[in-house]
């Protein structure tokens, strides 16, 4: 026998008031009106029910369904997914919002319906989220809901977004190796058209020139993809230059990987013959590289829950004029693959 769910009219004959007292102390509007034992009476008598209030209804009466939709390009097949995913729902899960997650697989028809599905069901709000740095031209359909973009950002600037400062990160980077004296400085970039590799190859080059460096195009080549046989290719590319670089600044931590092996390859050592600073901070190569990798954390989670946080905000109405573009700092994770030129790292 299926036991009766508890109403509202159980839990004020439990406590003897009136529907209107019960419906006014439940949902938090009870103020100085209603005598504080007749309140605390009210709520002892829906814990000892199990009642629990119709959310639909009471979404309904809010104009609130407290559920934020997640629409992602190839996110969650990834292994950045796992941080990203994790700090929009920490920062929804605080404030008592559900999200709903759709992983289109870059399929544009499986997009448009899933933001269908979404705006049917009444969202307040859809975070887009894309796989590495984009500039995009985003859904119309977006536009409908409050959006907020992460990882990617529109050219114009019309939708709040967040992004990785790729190019103060690369600054960073560069800054790091010229510290422990380093001035030939290679950069392994991917030939992939994306934002981060010309912002990546604009802060290399503008940390150079604020020290008086000279740029070499020769110490920049771009591999054909960001992965780790490019990374050998590339790496060994400068590794055979006449007037070699003494480090390398790798577009990823993939990247860095392979010129490991390009750099073990040629009979020399890291950080001995050349120190390796990579970028994204992957936990399932820059720790465990020999010797671990010094790389630019990619802020996976920061994004994820700025991107929750903001949305939230501006559904409270506490956000005014243009539309924000947050660039989240990429802070340098130093580990022991960098030294001076020449001499080995210390322990």
């Amino acid at each position: 026998m299926t036991t009766r769910r508890p109403l509202l009219k159980d839990v004020a004959a439990r406590a003897e008031v009136s529907l209107t007292t019960v419906s006014i102390v439940l949902n938090g509007k009870a103020g100085t009106n209603i005598p504080a034992d007749t309140q605390a009476r009210v709520v002892a008598a829906a814990a000892e029910l199990g009642y629990r209030p119709n959310a639909m209804a009471r979404g309904l009466r809010r104009r609130r369904s407290d559920t934020i939709g997640v629409i992602s390009d190839e996110i969650a097949t990834t292994p950045f997914a796992g941080a990203m995913l994790q700090g929009a729902q920490d920062a929804a899960w605080e404030a008592g919002v559900v999200l709903l997650l759709v992983n289109t697989a870059r399929d544009r028809e499986m997009e448009a319906r899933a933001i269908e599905l979404m705006l049917d069901r009444q969202v307040d709000a859809i975070v887009y989220a894309t796989m590495y740095h984009q500039v995009i031209e985003p859904p119309p359909a977006l536009r409908e809901v409050r959006s907020v973009l992460m990882d990617a950002r529109t050219a114009d600037g019309s939708l709040p977004s967040v992004v990785p400062d790729d190019y103060a990160a690369a600054c960073e980077a560069v800054e790091h190796l010229l510290a422990r004296g380093h001035r030939r400085i290679g950069f392994i970039n991917t030939a992939e058209r994306v934002p981060a590799a010309d912002e990546r190859l604009d802060g290399y080059r503008s940390v150079l020139e604020r020290h008086g460096i000279p740029f070499d195009e020769v110490l920049v080549v771009d591999g054909e993809s960001g992965d780790t046989h490019a990374g050998l290719e590339a790496a060994g590319r400068l590794l055979d230059l006449e007037a070699r670089p003494t480090a390398l600044f790798c577009f990823n931590d993939r990247v860095a990987m392979g010129a490991y092996r390009a750099i073990r390859l040629r009979g020399l050592r890291v950080p001995d013959d050349v120190s390796v600073v990579g970028f994204d901070n992957m936990e399932q190569i820059a720790p465990w590289l020999d010797p671990p990798l010094t790389t630019m954390q990619l802020p996976h989670y920061e994004m994820g829950r700025w991107a929750v946080e903001h949305v939230l905000a501006d559904l409270r109405g506490e956000l005014a004029g243009m539309p924000v573009q947050k660039r989240m700092p990429c802070p340098i994770v130093v580990r022991d693959s960098v030294a001076a030129p020449g001499r080995v790292a210390a322990p």
